[in-house]
This record gives C-alpha cells, sequence and structure tokens, in this order.
C-alpha cells in the first residue's frame, strides 16, 4: 500500500551534506532507534561493532569514538556519517559469504570517514538545510523524483571514482593489518555488481549501483593495485575471526513482507511506516496501493472500514482542523478530539445527505509524519452497535510497530544448509518460500550469478 522505506545512497549523501559540528551520525541512530529501525538482533548488533572496533583499532582513528549498527533495511547498502557512524543494513549482510567480506563493507566506510571525503568533496556544503529529511526517509514520503534533476545526478554520482578507489585502498590495509584478507574488498565489490545485474535482468528494475564500491567494474585494475598494496601488510599469524560468521547467518532475516503493507489475519502491519492496525475478528482485510479495506463477513452485510495514508499539512493544523481545512469537510459533527497511542487523534460522526446508510463515520490520527485517515459506513440491514463498537475499536488500535511485531510479519529467514551431491539452486528453490525468482535469488545471495550451482560440502543459504 505505502511507498516502502529505502535508505538508499540518497539518505547517505544528504546527510552527509550535515556539518560534522551537527553530528548528523547521533542524529540519525536516535531517530532509527526511536521508530525500531535497529535491527532487535543483540547477537548481530555485537558482531557488527566488534568486526568495526577491531578495524578500527588499527586506523589512523584509533581511539576516537566510532559507532557500528545494524539497520532493519531490506535493501542492499550501507553508510557512513562524519562523526563516526556506520550503519549496514541487513539486506545487505544476507548477500555476503563470510566475515572478511563483511569486514570489507566496514573497512569501506571507515575509509570514507578516515578520507574526510565527505568535506574534501565539498557535500558536506551541498545542501544548506536537510531538516525533516531524516523522517522523511524513514515514512517513505521523500522521493528522490521530488528533487530537481541536477541534485539527482549529484547525488547518484557519490564520491566518485578517486574517492571510491581511496576507500577501498583504507579498507583493504585495515583489514589485511586486522587479520583478514584485504582481497575481501574485492570480493564484496563482485557481490554487490552481482546484485546490480540481477536487479536489472530479473527483477527488471533499474539497475542503481549502490554508494558502497559504486563507481569501479569487478575488473577495475587501479582497484586491483590498491589492494594488492595491503597484501604485505597481512600479519604472519592470521587473526581467528571474531565469531562464526556461518553460525550468525543462520535465522537472518530475509527481505521485508511487510515493507510496503501486508496483512495477516486481521492485523495489517507496515514495516516502513512501522505502523499497526487490528480489523474486526472474522471481517475480510485487503489492502491497494492506496488504501486497506476491512469489510464485514456475510457478502451483502453492508459495513465497511477503510484506512489512507495522507502527508502532514504544510501549515500546523490540529486533526480536527486537518478534517476541516485540509479535507475541507464541513459535514463532521458530534466530533471528538482524543488521543490513539499517544498520538493525536480526532473522531466523528458524517452527516448523511445522500444514501441509505445508517451510520458514516470519520476519524484522523497523527503519527509521525504521516495523517492516517480512517472512514466507516453500516448500510441499511447493518448492526449498527456492533458496527460502532468495531469501528471504534478499530481505530483505537493504531500504534506503532515494535520488534515483536516485526517477527511475526516478516517471517522469513535465512537457512544454511551443507550442499549435497547432486544439489542444484533448482531443487533448493522447492525448499524455498521465496515467491519470486526462487532459483535466481538463492543462486545470487549465494555467490553464484547467474549461472552457477553449489557445490558438495559448501555451505549454502536458502530462505525459508
Amino acid at each position: 500500500m505505502f511507498k516502502a522505506v529505502t535508505i538508499t545512497i540518497l539518505s547517505w549523501l544528504l546527510l552527509l551534506a550535515l556539518p560534522a559540528s551537527a553530528g548528523p551520525g547521533e542524529k540519525l541512530y536516535n531517530e532509527l532507534k526511536e521508530k525500531g529501525q535497529l535491527y532487535a538482533d543483540e547477537a548481530w548488533q555485537d558482531y557488527v561493532d566488534e568486526i568495526g572496533q577491531r578495524l578500527l583499532a588499527i586506523s589512523p582513528h584509533a581511539g576516537r569514538d566510532y559507532y557500528f549498527y545494524v539497520l532493519d533495511n531490506p535493501t542492499v547498502n550501507a553508510m557512513a556519517l562524519p562523526d563516526g557512524y556506520i550503519f549496514v543494513n541487513r539486506g545487505l549482510i544476507a548477500y555476503l559469504r563470510s566475515e572478511d567480506e563483511l569486514a570489507g563493507v566496514i573497512g569501506h566506510e571507515i575509509g570514507h570517514v578516515v578520507g574526510r571525503h565527505a568535506r574534501r568533496n565539498n557535500t558536506l556544503g551541498l545542501f544548506g538545510n536537510v531538516a525533516g529529511f531524516i523522517g522523511a526517509i524513514m515514512t517513505g514520503s521523500y522521493a528522490v523524483a521530488d528533487l530537481g534533476n541536477t541534485v539527482t545526478n549529484q547525488l547518484r554520482s557519490g564520491y566518485g571514482r578517486e574517492f571510491e578507489l581511496e576507500a577501498d585502498e583504507y579498507g583493504g590495509e585495515f583489514l589485511a593489518r586486522a587479520g583478514y584478507s584485504p582481497h575481501a574488498m574485492i570480493d564484496v565489490i563482485h557481490v554487490l555488481k552481482d546484485h546490480s545485474l540481477f536487479a536489472k535482468n530479473v527483477l527488471k528494475q533499474p539497475a542503481v549501483y549502490h554508494g558502497l564500491f559504486s563507481t569501479h567494474p569487478k575488473n577495475d585494475k587501479r582497484l586491483h593495485d590498491a589492494v594488492q598494496k595491503s597484501q604485505h601488510l597481512v600479519p604472519e599469524l592470521i587473526s581467528e575471526p571474531e565469531r562464526d560468521f556461518w553460525e550468525m547467518m543462520q535465522g537472518l532475516v530475509y527481505g521485508d513482507e511487510a515493507a510496503t503493507g501486508l496483512i495477516k489475519e486481521q492485523t495489517y502491519y507496515h514495516g516502513g511506516l512501522r505502523v499497526v492496525v487490528v480489523f474486526p475478528d472474522n471481517w475480510d482485510v485487503a489492502n491497494t496501493a492506496s488504501e486497506v479495506l476491512g469489510k464485514a463477513p456475510g457478502g451483502t452485510t453492508d459495513a465497511f472500514i477503510t484506512l489512507q495514508r495522507l502527508n502532514l499539512p504544510e501549515d500546523e493544523q490540529t486533526p480536527e482542523e486537518f478534517v476541516s481545512k485540509t479535507l475541507k469537510r464541513d459535514d463532521v459533527k458530534d466530533g471528538e478530539t482524543l488521543e490513539i497511542s499517544g498520538y493525536q487523534a480526532f473522531i466523528g460522526e458524517v452527516e448523511i445527505a445522500a444514501g441509505n446508510a445508517q451510520r458514516r463515520t470519520i476519524a484522523v490520527v497523527y503519527k509521525d509524519d504521516s495523517v492516517y485517515l480512517f472512514k466507516g459506513e453500516v448500510g441499511p440491514v447493518g448492526d449498527l452497535p456492533t458496527f460502532e463498537e468495531k469501528w471504534r475499536a478499530t481505530v483505537s488500535s493504531l500504534r506503532a510497530m515494535t520488534a515483536e511485531d516485526l517477527q511475526v510479519a516478516n517471517n522469513q529467514r535465512v537457512q544454511v544448509l551443507v550442499a549435497s551431491p547432486g544439489d542444484t539452486y533448482d531443487s533448493l528453490a522447492q525448499k524455498s518460500s521465496i515467491k519470486s525468482f526462487p532459483e535466481e535469488t538463492l543462486r545470487v545471495i549465494n555467490g553464484h550469478h547467474p549461472l552457477g550451482e553449489p557445490r558438495a560440502g559448501d555451505y549454502v543459504k536458502i530462505v525459508q
């Protein structure tokens, strides 16, 4: 239904546009935490922090405060902010195959901060005021298309080839000194480029390279030379990994079923907007691109409740004023101002000027940067007292999504198997819950895009 949340290179660069003194990373972290966007798995949060601190300890910024987090976001991306906040999406982690590769992602991001690329690329001054942008990327109400073409092109260009190479060179050095393979930098590029080709050729989605390693191809000689420079820094005694990567991979949440709206039984979940609404028991509930619709059971039984998401008005308005000024409704009576789950709300009855409905109702709830508009109606043969009870309960059920809700809504998990002789991605796809292009998806998340097959004895990721 509603536009899904996507933290992409766009959000990364816009946030880097803030002055370092403004603490963009800390500000973003607080917003993400408040809106439940951090991945609710302490083991993964600790794991990424352990790798990050290990790399930081041998970098020029050793001793400085850096913060490493996993975002509960299905997109294949990562981002670094000038004040040392580094975020890796779980969507990217699902495509990796070793701790070395994960360290390569983190090392590259540390390289951007160490190299002061935001300032050197004049990105800090590109945007004078990005107030409200963080909230916008969380709700999905801000689209790339809303920007002018010139700005959009600047954002898509990233830091540019020189700074990306420099970040890779830094990353390779950090990996080597920390006891990882510097060639993992190149391995990650293969992962990301294959994902982009998969998106373009199989999913028929725009092939937009990610901010991470976005400007050079797999066989870039300068990249290979930059990474090779670090080979001599690898210590004689290779350090043990922080954790068993494949053990950590088992059970990782995959994708985001609820990203654009998902109905399970009578409950509507929206992962992007972090909102939950519960419709009455036994009602038929469906969602379209523009609304959620709940209908009373019985076929011709004429009672329904709809839900839509709208943008907040430009000027400051109460929910009651939103109904009269923005919606321009002068037919609402017996209105009531109240709070629902801590959010400002207004609920009222609509005068019936035409038709044979017994009752029409309307409600508005403000949550974060969105307005949730409920409408209800019961027809001439409906049970009015029952409808009024269920109407009030449905509107009052709106609340913020919790980590437990996400566990229910997003129940696809990565499962790790040991490939047996004769296993193919076609046969493994029969065990997978992926609905669209399961064989091709398994191939790409295992690093075998476009035509590879699993080898007996190797660890293989499937999704169930």
